[in-house]
């Protein structure tokens, strides 16, 4: 009977599948990373291997056999030939990294099932003792096993009290924030997230927030890889913060000669073709020294799809605390379901985003392209999910002239058309000049 239990509630094999599996595949460390903790593993050993891993894993070293038993003897760990021998052999017993999600579930239904069994007997304990009167007994034991069985380990449901304490600690802030504006930053709006590069578009948004899914629309050829870089430059450059940016269009090469055009003011035709005075090249190579002091991941990928998208940007989380992910863009992507229209994709990617950038607690940004007539395929489901969204559009000399709203501004070209503001207001726009030869962005300036 004892063997039986034990091999119901213990599952070695499973956990030596999954710790072999993130010693061998980058898309097992990441999976097994996200969804597993210390306890969910029985065996003392694999508890320890499986924090090792994790240890190295969050330091960007591959945590391979031989890096493993390093880290160990610096731990003081592995003393005895038994660990080393147990070891030895997980590492040799390799697990397709596409198998893994199978071994996650077998070792993750044996916690549960230890966590139950667990239950059942502290329960048990508590009736032969009658430490408690039945009702209450039995609205405990309810609540418990409620929780063990329905909610998810970070799922929570908020009393009556918790949530008035917050709302309560939420207008507070707030309250002492505005103080603080009319105060000490003399108008100035403190932000509640990541810096938008945009003092207009900080004011109607308080930043961009861990969370938040943006969708920024832009025709072919106006701006939606300036956008996407000038949000990097003042997340990653100006607020000190790690951003990782997917790029589906350009080469390392081309994202390498924005960056110089953006931070060294010297125009993008003069630098890709070599055409520069010698304090232009001096400018150009300091922007490149900002550069490399920055928090700025790019991740080049022309084939890139949705579940890459979730796995990449799982990793830069755990191992650089990215605070934002920018993915420029979305139509570019694969199609891993040919058979869907259009738009079914688009709703299909844009939830996903959605979905991890709560997860994550990150702000995400998804690059789409605008039809001519300047409308968006899906835009009405892409609405839905998105909290900010925004169309960047071009203003013409004949709009300027004939409109004495934007006759005030003295170099507006662009407007941030906000479409949706889920946090705040909406159907406004914001007049930006977008200087397309250093590929740079900025508010308008009044007459």
């Amino acid at each position: 009977m004892q063997k039986i239990q034990e091999e119901i509630l213990v599952d070695l094999e499973s956990e030596r599948r999954v710790l072999s599996g993130m010693l061998n595949s980058e898309e097992a460390r990441i999976e097994a990373y996200d969804s597993l903790k210390e306890e969910d593993f029985y065996h003392p050993l694999h508890r320890m291997v499986f924090s090792l891993i994790c240890q190295l894993y969050k330091r960007d070293v591959k945590p391979t056999f031989a890096e493993l038993l390093k880290e160990a003897q610096n731990l003081n760990l592995f003393r005895t030939q038994q660990e080393i021998s147990e070891l030895a052999y997980i590492a040799e017993h390799f697990i397709e990294g596409e198998n893994i999600g199978y071994w996650l579930k077998r070792v993750k239904d044996s916690s549960r099932l230890r966590k139950f069994e667990a239950f059942l007997r502290r329960y048990h304990q508590m009736i032969r003792e009658k430490q408690l009167p039945v009702d209450d007994l039995l609205m405990q034991a309810e609540e418990e096993l409620t929780n063990l069985t329905v909610l998810d380990k970070d799922d929570h449901v908020d009393s009556p009290q918790e949530l008035a304490n917050l709302g309560y600690a939420e207008v507070e802030r707030r309250y002492l924030r505005f103080k603080e504006i009319s105060e000490v930053n003399k108008g100035v709006l403190p932000l509640d997230g990541l810096p938008t590069g945009f003092d207009s578009l900080n004011n109607v948004t308080l930043g961009y927030k861990p969370g938040d899914l943006i969708i920024l629309g832009a025709q072919t050829g106006h701006g939606k890889t300036a956008f996407a870089l000038h949000t990097a430059k003042a997340v990653t450059i100006e607020h000190k913060a790690n951003i990782l940016y997917l790029n589906t269009e350009m080469s390392r090469v081309q994202i390498a000669l924005r960056w110089g055009s953006i931070l060294s003011q010297v125009e993008h035709e003069k630098i890709r073709s070599g055409d520069l005075t010698s304090r232009e090249f001096s400018e150009v190579l300091q922007g490149y020294s900002v550069l490399s002091n920055s928090g700025f991941y790019s991740y080049p990928c022309p084939n890139l799809t949705p579940e890459k998208i979730v796995s990449i940007t799982r990793k830069f989380k755990a191992q650089y605390d990215i605070k934002m992910m920018i993915l420029d863009y979305v139509g570019r992507m694969e199609k891993l379901t040919p058979n869907y229209a259009e738009w079914q994709i688009l709703e299909q990617i844009v939830k996903t985003q959605k979905m991890l950038a709560q997860n994550l607690e990150i702000a995400v940004m998804c690059l789409v392209q605008l039809n001519e007539d300047g409308t968006l395929q899906g835009a009405r489901r892409m609405k839905n999910e998105c909290d900010l969204m925004i169309k960047m559009v071009p203003v013409t000399a004949e709009e300027i002239e004939q409109n004495e709203k934007l006759k005030r501004f003295r170099d507006v070209n662009y407007r941030l058309i906000i479409d949706k503001n889920r946090d705040g207001r909406s159907g406004i726009d914001i007049m930006i000049h977008f200087d397309k030869a250093r590929q740079t962005l900025r508010d308008a300036r009044l007459v």
